[in-house]
């Protein structure tokens, strides 16, 4: 089995994370973002904040990246509240890292003063709707007919976490 540490991430995590989510990206199906990001847009969403947002990296005993979490203010939230996005590379789903990301996740939030994490799930995405519910993430609204960059129309799960 493979070891999996968790680290808050840094600018030196990018060109990874990048290379991970735009895998996620073209296969479809999971997130609502469809475009390609450059290292410079993940690094502007991931690190735009340090006082009001964080990410964590879960990787192996070689360095090699996982998946990452980030929470940080988002859309019309108010200010108790952030957003969350977990991403776990292809393939690699089901392993406990998301698990391990959002036990540093959770202190984490604390810490910046949130009281509650916000998930939008696409609906059509079974795999994230399990892994928030089997978090303690609870459904309290949905928005239907959402209208992806690339035309995709979507319904999206909000859950919340009570920290």
């Amino acid at each position: 089995m493979t070891q999996i540490t968790v680290r808050p991430g840094g600018e030196a995590d990018l060109r990874q994370a990048k290379d991970l989510l735009n895998d996620i990206i073209a296969a479809g199906g999971t997130t609502a973002i469809t475009n390609p990001l450059s290292r410079e847009d993940l690094g502007d969403w991931l690190m735009a904040d340090p006082d009001k947002a964080i990410w964590h990296i879960a990787e192996d005993s070689d360095g090699n990246l996982l998946g990452f979490q980030w929470i940080g203010p988002w859309g019309d939230l108010p200010p108790e509240a952030c957003e969350i996005g977990t991403f776990v590379k292809s393939g690699r789903t089901g392993l406990g890292i998301g698990s391990k990301l959002f036990e540093a996740t959770k202190p984490a939030a604390r810490g910046m003063g949130y009281r509650w994490i916000d998930a939008e799930i696409r609906a059509d995405n079974t795999g994230g709707l399990a892994y928030y519910q089997s978090r303690g993430f609870e459904q309290y609204k949905r928005k239907e007919n959402i209208t992806l960059d690339d035309g995709t129309i979507v319904a999206k799960c909000l859950k919340r976490y009570i920290l």
